[in-house]
């Protein structure tokens, strides 16, 4: 019910993304430095919540409110850009969106491990992220549908309303949550410190790579810098996601296998070579090539970065643990987008994909030198 969510919500969410740098360019006169600002805001405003929301969590009897309330504001607010006339307004439904998005994703993402057995997790969340990214193919083609039919960009912000309400129905009558064990006084005390350092070296590897993991929207602008329409967009992006969809799905039982910490280092290696492919190539074909196979390196990356997560932390303080990581990645995305944003500006699309290629290759040379790290041996105690 979770995934069914989440399908509905990028369902809703990718009739709009797409179209929105070339919206915000053209029509509303926002450049990219724009689009970097907007897209580095809302990711930070959504990671502040994330941190917030996953310790509240894990401190709160039901972690389903928390999950309702996120996925009801985000399906509520990201309509009505079709109804704004400026590009700040634009910014602000934006930052609404991401606070949705911040008050959710820790606790579901706590809620899918609490009820999942430790050796299936990365099956878990390989299924859940197929879901989201399936909801990421539908969004697009539904927009590419609606665009051929004579729609208006606004009207199908507008029309992008219908799957976020449904949303709302399948967590009311869809998500049953099993009663989970809640902190103890010791484990209180000890704050996040009881996270452990395993945990804290692997989010600083992550959060360096993050550092040159700039908003996709500017591969999409990249699209658009070539020439290509905005139904083609549209396609392409569905492209993308039809291979995000299949390689999460297939990635979440390979995480259950294999070392979590090599899966990552290949997927960002992958990341790596692509960005760097892109600096080679202004064709609309090849740039529309990289950005399908760019897909795979999310099989690698997205069920085993939070099947790790669930491993290292204790289960009584997995929430904090998944707002921390979710939170760290979204506030090392602030700097990401911002700085891609002015590097397309000053100098060039070329440039900022050559930047995040090389902090890329950064950050698996210092994952590489970690010490592997150990799952949590046992749950904290519970506090009765």
């Amino acid at each position: 019910m979770l995934g069914l969510a989440s399908l509905l919500t990028d369902l809703s969410s990718d009739m709009i993304y797409p179209l929105l740098p070339a919206y915000l360019a053209v029509t509303l006169g926002a450049g990219a430095l724009g689009l970097g600002a907007m897209e580095g805001a809302a990711e930070a405003t959504a990671s502040l919540l994330k941190i917030a929301s996953g310790r509240l969590a894990d401190y709160f009897p039901k972690r389903k409110p928390l999950v309702v309330a996120g996925y009801s504001l985000s399906g509520l607010t990201r309509p009505l850009i079709g109804l704004v006339l400026t590009w700040p307004l634009v910014i602000a439904l934006r930052l609404l969106d991401r606070v949705g998005k911040g008050l959710r994703t820790a606790p579901r993402d706590a809620l899918i491990a609490d009820q999942t057995p430790p050796e299936l997790r990365g099956r878990a969340f390989g299924l859940h992220r197929a879901m989201d990214n399936a909801g990421a193919v539908l969004g697009p083609l539904a927009a590419a549908g609606l665009l051929a039919l004579g729609f208006s960009t606004r009207e199908v912000f507008l029309w992008a309303a219908l799957p976020g309400l449904l949303v709302v129905l399948v967590l009311a009558f869809g998500v049953r949550e099993a009663r989970r064990e809640l902190p103890s006084a010791g484990a209180i005390a000890a704050g996040d410190g009881a996270l452990g350092s395993p945990f804290r070296r692997v989010l600083f590897a992550v959060a360096l790579f993050t550092l040159g993991n700039s908003s996709d929207m500017f591969l999409l602008l990249y699209l658009g810098h070539a020439g290509m329409d905005a139904p083609t967009i549209a396609l392409v992006w569905a492209a993308h996601n039809v291979v995000r969809t299949v390689a999460v799905l297939l990635g979440g039982p390979i995480a259950d296998r294999f070392d979590k910490r090599r899966l990552l280092m290949a997927g960002w290696l992958l990341y790596a070579l692509t960005y760097a492919a892109l600096t080679l190539t202004t064709s609309r074909f090849g740039i529309a090539l990289l950005l399908i196979a760019y897909a795979l390196y999310f099989g690698f990356v997205e069920p085993t970065e939070r099947a790790l997560v669930a491993e290292l932390a204790p289960s009584t303080r997995r929430g904090a643990a998944f707002g921390w990581f979710h939170g760290v990645v979204g506030l090392t995305a602030l700097p990401a987008s911002a700085l891609a944003g002015l590097v397309w500006w000053r100098v060039g699309p070329r440039a900022t994909f050559a930047l995040g290629a090389a902090l890329a290759v950064v950050a698996l040379g210092v994952l590489a030198l970690l010490s592997p790290p150990r799952p949590v041996s046992r749950a904290a105690p519970s506090g009765g």
